[in-house]
């Protein structure tokens, strides 16, 4: 293709953009509905499984951010694995991901378009989910200043109503709502003590909780198409302990002790909704639709970004169709952009023309794509270290208690894997991932060897390599 661009991404983003996407860029619509069936599972105990995998992304941050500041990507740790383990590694997990937002840009519009079509039922689902689509498209289609204004107000009315869902919550725990009849954190260990179901419990809510958490990595992504990307990957990252601590723990403990673990309405109507209604709050519904109408707007338009921009990343590495590293002049790729987008609609196609379990099985295969994530961030990062220390540089940003802290993750997620895939409600996710995982790797391992044939060619000719790494 002739272009006459650099192939080259803009640095769009504002600080304030960046700010608040790594302020809210874990905050998805699974805090405010899902966290309901991690209750509904550990009982008041669900706080300890959000403790526990609250740690294991900030030490995967931690891990993330030491390699994205020595060196900002936009292919963030698909880049990384292609240096410090492999082609084959860096092919297979950038694509992984790719696949893993490609299926949840569906999903998250299906989302949106029921809670609107809720309100105005003459509105088929069908017809508002390929709406919304095709509107988040284009705001990733122009440039990323105007993906990063979106999002910057959609986190905005996130964090918003967090921040009011915590005061109201910490009123009442303090008797300052009498009105409400709800007071005190008694329901704490009320209702067959704190962690009712046993440790076990605790294990399979953290199993829950865990794929809440998978976007805070966006932001070093993110942060590639922004000035001072190293600053802003810092910044981002030391702030992702109170980022979890007052969104995650707080909120949730704020639901533990003013609902009773077993009420129905938590897997029903969502732990937000519960715990607004027990106040009196009214119309608490209606709110917290929209909060989760606004939630899934800003994942379902941070997927079409994050997507895009693996796909991007992979092409400059000629690990993708090579139109995917094509820029227009404001420095958006376009194809990469229009070419996920496309596989998102393929997706919804397949739902209504292959069998329900063939399809499932296809959802599934994301399922533990987020544990095999953090494991290859911790993995290059252990072997980058030791490159980088080799080599003499000097890094600004490091993990904490190399390596232990480094192998301790890669132990915790290996033995989280080993659990799903003995629990009979996790292993399709565990079998689904495998598949697709061997069935990419293998794929990788083709790449890889025709790269390094390629570049054998070219030295044998007495050529100099042009290496694809940026």
């Amino acid at each position: 293709m002739n272009n006459k661009h650099n192939n080259n991404l803009s640095h769009g983003l504002k600080s304030r953009h960046v700010t608040m996407l790594s302020i809210a860029g874990v905050i998805g619509a699974g805090l405010f509905v899902g966290s309901g069936r991690a209750i509904a599972e550990a009982g008041p105990a669900a706080v300890l499984a959000y403790i526990f995998a609250g740690i294991l992304v900030i030490l995967v941050m931690r891990m993330l951010a030491e390699m994205a500041v020595a060196s900002p990507d936009t292919g963030s740790f698909s880049t990384y694995a292609d240096r410090a383990i492999g082609k084959w590694a860096g092919f297979s997990i950038g694509w992984m991901y790719w696949w893993f937002w490609v299926l949840i840009i569906p999903i998250e519009a299906n989302i949106a378009a029921t809670i609107i079509n809720s309100w105005v039922p003459q509105l088929e689902i069908w017809v508002l989910s390929l709406v919304i689509t095709l509107l988040l498209t284009a705001t990733n289609l122009f440039s990323v200043k105007n993906y990063g204004e979106f999002e910057f107000w959609l986190a905005l009315v996130k964090v918003l109503a967090i921040v009011g869902f915590i005061t109201l919550g910490i009123c009442a725990i303090m008797g300052l709502l009498p009105e409400t009849g709800v007071s005190g954190v008694s329901r704490l260990w009320d209702n067959g003590g704190f962690m009712p179901n046993g440790f076990g419990a605790v294990i399979s809510a953290m199993l829950i909780t865990m794929f809440s958490f998978l976007g805070a990595e966006v932001v070093t992504i993110a942060a590639a198409e922004s000035d001072a990307a190293e600053k802003q990957i810092s910044r981002a990252t030391n702030s992702v302990i109170w980022r979890i601590a007052l969104f995650y723990i707080l909120s949730i403990f704020i639901v533990v002790a003013l609902v009773p673990w077993n009420d129905p309405r938590l897997a029903t109507e969502g732990s937000y909704v519960t715990v607004l209604e027990i106040l009196g709050v009214p119309n608490a519904k209606m709110l917290i639709d929209v909060v989760v109408l606004t939630s899934v707007t800003s994942c379902l338009n941070s997927s079409l970004y994050t997507a895009s921009r693996m796909l991007f990343s992979l092409s400059k590495r000629g690990e993708a169709p090579a139109c995917a590293n094509y820029t227009t002049s404001s420095g958006t790729p376009i194809y990469a952009v229009l070419l996920s987008t496309g596989a998102a609609f393929l997706t919804v196609i397949a739902n209504y023309m292959v069998p329900s379990k063939v399809f499932g099985f296809l959802m599934a295969s994301s399922g533990t794509i987020a544990l095999l994530v953090y494991l290859v961030i911790a993995v290059s990062q252990l072997r980058l270290r030791k490159k980088l220390t080799a080599e003499g540089k000097q890094l600004d940003y490091r993990m904490w208690l190399f390596p232990w802290l480094t192998w301790a993750v890669i132990l915790f997620i290996s033995m989280v894997l080993v659990v799903m895939l003995f629990r009979p409600d996790h292993q399709l996710e565990v079998v689904a991932t495998a598949v697709l995982s061997v069935l990419v790797v293998c794929s990788g391992l083709l790449v890889s060897r025709r790269h390094a044939k390629a570049k054998a060619r070219v030295i044998a000719q007495g050529g100099i390599p042009v290496s694809t790494d940026r």
